[in-house]
This record gives structure tokens, C-alpha cells and sequence, in this order.
């Protein structure tokens, strides 16, 4: 067995806006959301085998047979023909459930490793649909950085978005993204704003106006769904909004305020309720694996 190891960061995202456009025919969700990427991230390990088996240990959250690094070691696997395999060690630090795309990202990191690993040598653009098949939010985590998400979240366009400092609190509540999307109080009818209001509008935000609304604009269109089913999600939110503007991010449970700086991020979840987990993070300009 060969010693060929490679560890690398998963890093987590923050939803600033979420707008549910419309659905499809096949029930899914029309959308556009402005993603950033953070600075609080997984841990995975890969270690290169000559036998052909793919295993995974670590943090495993779930039925094994659902754990998207297996799911996309296995797909990139059989496309590409390859005969080795890889051991998949992963340290979660980001939580299931949260809307932070912990998953998604894992998934992403794992074919950017193993297309490395194993020496394939594919575009991104060949692996992009494998991203796809394995989730929405996949895609992103194969891009550059910031992006405004469009369609199911497969239509990605590059966004320059300058690092912010944000307080992310997770009332430690697991919230299932189907549950939120089939439900019946789901507004799904939010105009798709255009490309040329879209800007105007991260101009007018990254300007820093009178609103102290700081990044944020739009909404999540999510939230008042999470909210009514989890009280938690609505408790952490009015704790967070004495410091600013709050709000969710992807379909919960997790909920981030902009800040100023890291000290007034750090001093907003000093004060958090016993049992919830908060972190200071701030915003990346790039993902870390973009250069690969």
C-alpha cells in the first residue's frame, strides 16, 4: 500500500441573500443567492491505495452509504476507470444541518483531492457535473470564491466580494433541507432580480450605507419557514440582532450577523446561550483549493 497522502481544508459558506424564484416541473427550486466563502472549515485526510477499495473513517455523520466523500470518491471512481482507491479520514468542525454546505464542500474537496491523487488530470468543468449529481450546493465549492448562485445552484457567476468579518451562531438544531423546501408556507414566487440590479446592489452594500445593513440585502426566503418549525432559529436570531442585522443562511440552521471587525464578532457570541456553538469568522476572497 502506498504512503501518498494529501490533507486539505473543506471550508464552510454563508448564504447573504437566498430568493426562491420558482419551481420546476420535477419539483425543484428555482434560486439566486449571493455564497461567500469562510474561514471555518473540515479537516480530510486522503491517503492513496493501490488495492482499489475506498474507506472512510473519522466524524461520520449519518448512514455511511449517504456520506457525500464516499458518494463522490465512488462516482469520480467509476467515471474515470481508475483502479486505485483511497483512505478518507475527516475532522467535522462545520455541523450537519446547519446551511453551511459542511457536506457539500467535503464532497467538492474530495474530487479535487482525488483528482489529484490519482492523477486523472480533468478540468473542473469535467467535474462539475459529478458535483452536481451529488448535490446543489456542490458546484461552489469547485469555484473560485464568491459567486452569485442561479437555477438549482449549478449557475455560478464569479462575484468580487471583499473579506467581512461575521458572528455565526448554531443553536445546535439539524435542519433537513427537503423538509424546508416541500413546505406548503414556502413563498416561492420572490422576483429573480437582473444582473445589472444585482450589482447595484452589492455596490450600494459594500459602500457601507446609513442602514448599518452592512453586506446584506435581499433576504432568506427560508427563514420564516425555519423559524416557525425551530424556535431555536428564532431565538438565535433575535440574540443576534442586538448587534445588527441577522439573519439565516441556506435552509438553516445556522444564523450570521455582519460586524466591523473580528473583536465586535468575537464580542457578539461571547454572551450566547448555554449549548449553542458560535464562532467569529471572516469571509474568504478566494477558496483555498481555486488554484489547483
Amino acid at each position: 500500500m502506498s504512503r501518498l497522502f494529501l490533507g486539505l481544508p473543506a471550508v464552510a459558506k454563508l448564504n447573504l441573500f437566498l430568493h426562491v424564484t420558482g419551481r420546476r416541473a420535477d419539483g425543484y427550486h428555482e434560486l439566486q443567492s449571493l455564497m461567500v466563502p469562510i474561514d471555518l472549515h473540515d479537516r480530510l485526510d486522503f491517503e492513496l491505495r493501490d488495492d482499489g477499495a475506498i474507506t472512510r473513517d473519522g466524524d461520520v455523520i449519518g448512514a455511511p452509504e449517504n456520506d457525500l466523500c464516499l458518494r463522490a470518491a465512488q462516482r469520480l471512481q467509476r467515471e474515470s476507470g481508475t483502479s486505485l482507491g483511497v483512505q478518507i479520514t475527516v475532522q467535522k468542525s462545520i455541523p450537519a444541518g446547519s446551511g453551511m454546505g459542511g457536506g457539500s464542500s467535503d464532497a467538492a474537496t474530495t474530487l479535487l483531492a482525488l483528482n489529484r491523487l490519482w492523477r486523472l488530470g480533468w478540468p473542473r468543468a469535467r467535474l462539475a457535473p459529478l458535483a452536481l449529481e451529488l448535490g446543489a450546493d456542490v458546484p461552489f465549492f469547485l469555484g473560485p470564491g464568491p459567486a452569485l448562485a442561479e437555477g438549482i445552484g449549478e449557475r455560478l457567476t464569479a462575484v468580487a466580494w471583499p473579506p467581512r468579518w461575521f458572528a455565526v451562531i448554531h443553536p445546535q438544531v439539524s435542519v433537513s433541507t427537503s423538509e424546508i423546501f416541500s413546505a406548503p408556507e414556502l413563498t416561492r414566487s420572490t422576483k429573480a432580480l437582473t444582473m445589472p440590479a444585482f450589482s447595484a446592489l452589492r455596490d450600494h452594500a459594500l459602500r457601507g450605507d446609513s442602514s448599518a445593513s452592512g453586506p446584506l440585502f435581499g433576504a432568506n426566503d427560508l427563514q420564516p419557514v425555519a423559524c416557525g418549525r425551530y424556535a431555536e432559529i428564532a431565538s438565535a436570531l433575535e440574540y443576534l440582532s442586538g448587534f445588527g442585522p441577522a439573519r439565516m443562511t441556506g435552509s438553516g440552521s445556522a444564523v450570521f450577523a455582519p460586524m466591523p471587525d473580528e473583536a465586535s464578532a468575537r464580542q457578539a457570541i461571547a454572551g450566547i446561550a448555554g449549548g449553542w456553538r458560535g464562532w467569529a469568522v471572516r469571509s474568504l476572497e478566494e477558496l483555498p483549493l481555486a488554484q489547483w
